[in-house]
């Protein structure tokens, strides 16, 4: 362990989810050798706070120099041409969600990724509460019987002042969903790995409830309001979806997605019910589960000295002691990179997870636009169980595509050329 080499990464971006990635990296054993922000004054700046020495002026120059995995923390329309090049320069890549902002890119991508035989992840980090992994664990073992019913939400309240306002809010820079692609797009990840079903058809409805808000940005997951003398602009994405599916197997289930609602910081819930157990889990109370039988329900505490193998190994703290989302991302980097190393690790979310969910984006804005039921797009016939086993991604069966490499006649994504990366 000691003598392993230390893997050499850079991070793309300089904003909140940079910040998470750079900690989550070096808690890891990796040693940060590149940065880009928003301008080379910018990416100056950063490198001299977080210690780099080297100053980088583009992503050419970061991609020759020797790295072993790039983070992609910039805005969501930079994200499928800078994940591109890295793998094309033969670079293992940790790309934050959504992987692409359509899914034909984002297929693209997990094609590519798996071509070049590269570990290609998104970070569902949902995945890695360890009381997340008990009840998988227990679903595993047959505990619960056939799932009933499927249901939850994801709730925050960052934009619920009208005067609240961020780069995420432009389709221009973050796509054409942006509750759903941002947020409900962990809540279907999360609840298809651990029920082990998945979703193929849906209908859905969306809503803004804030119809304009100011054309500057502020800061991310931040109430703080911007200039209130800045002009205003037409929102054109969602607040709000709410949707009923049904799932492979027939189970149905429905899910509420919010970025408006009052009080509500980062509320991730999901209930599985199912012939025999039901089973509860609240991303913003998440050192315990609820886990209910007819004749009785209690709750489960995380504890590392007990439950099953995956809940114990990710239970960094004693029982007692808070482990929440910044733990999440931490083990979730570290089993990147032991996956980079050639270790195999369990339930590792990669480029086809990412791409699975841009397809179920495009499912929810055709259904609320069509007023329709809708398929999802690569569903398989038949319960899954997307364990996703660490390695490249993959596309989906029956899912072919063609491949786009940077600097193809093809290549969209104009918006990574030059010296700039914005900060997500």
């Amino acid at each position: 362990m000691a003598n392993r080499p230390r893997l050499r990464v850079a991070i793309f971006g300089g904003g909140m989810i940079a910040n998470v990635h750079r900690r989550s990296a070096l808690l890891a054993g990796a040693q940060l050798v590149a940065v880009l922000d928003r301008s080379p004054s910018d990416s100056a700046r950063l490198a001299e706070l977080w210690g780099v020495d080297q100053v980088y002026t583009d992503a050419d120059q970061v991609l020759a120099s020797g790295i072993d995995v790039l983070h992609v923390c910039t805005p969501n329309a930079t994200h499928a041409g800078y994940a591109k090049k890295a793998l094309a320069a033969g670079v293992h890549v940790i790309c934050e969600k959504p992987l692409a902002v359509t899914s034909r890119e984002a297929d693209q991508l997990t094609e590519l990724a798996s071509a070049r035989g590269l570990v290609a992840a998104v970070p569902f980090v949902y995945r890695f509460h360890p009381l997340v992994r008990e009840i998988r664990a227990r679903r595993m073992a047959g505990s619960f019987g056939p799932w009933w019913l499927i249901h939850g939400s994801y709730l925050q309240d960052w934009l619920a002042s009208p005067s609240a306002s961020n780069w995420r809010v432009d389709p221009a820079e973050a796509g054409a969903s942006r509750a759903f692609a941002d947020i409900g797009s962990h809540w279907c990840d999360l609840v298809e790995w651990v029920a082990g079903e998945r979703i193929v058809e849906l209908v859905a409805d969306t809503a803004t409830a804030i119809p304009r808000r100011p054309a500057t940005s502020g800061p991310t997951f931040s109430n703080s309001l911007t200039s209130a003398s800045a002009p205003l602009a037409e929102v054109k994405t969602e607040d709000i979806v709410n949707m009923a599916f049904r799932t492979a197997s027939g189970v149905p289930g429905s899910l509420t997605v919010s970025q408006v609602s009052p009080g509500r910081k980062n509320r991730l819930w999901f209930e599985l019910d199912g012939a025999t157990g039901s089973a509860v889990f609240d991303q913003e109370n998440p050192e315990t589960i609820w886990l209910g039988q007819e004749a009785e329900s209690r709750l489960l505490t995380r504890d590392p000295g007990h439950g099953s193998p995956e809940a114990r190994r990710l239970s960094a703290l004693p029982s007692g002691h808070v482990q929440g989302w910044a733990a999440c991302f931490e083990s979730f980097v570290a089993d990147v990179y032991a996956t980079v190393r050639g270790e195999q690790v369990e339930g590792l979310p990669t480029f086809a997870d990412g791409a699975r969910a841009a397809r179920i984006v495009d499912a929810v804005l055709k259904s609320a636009q069509e007023r329709a039921w809708v398929k999802v797009a690569g569903s398989e016939p038949g319960p899954a169980d997307p364990s996703s086993q660490a390695s490249a991604g993959s596309v989906p069966a029956g899912a072919p595509v063609r491949l786009e490499v940077p600097g193809s006649a093809s290549q969209s994504n104009s918006q990574t050329e030059g010296t700039s990366v914005a900060s997500d």
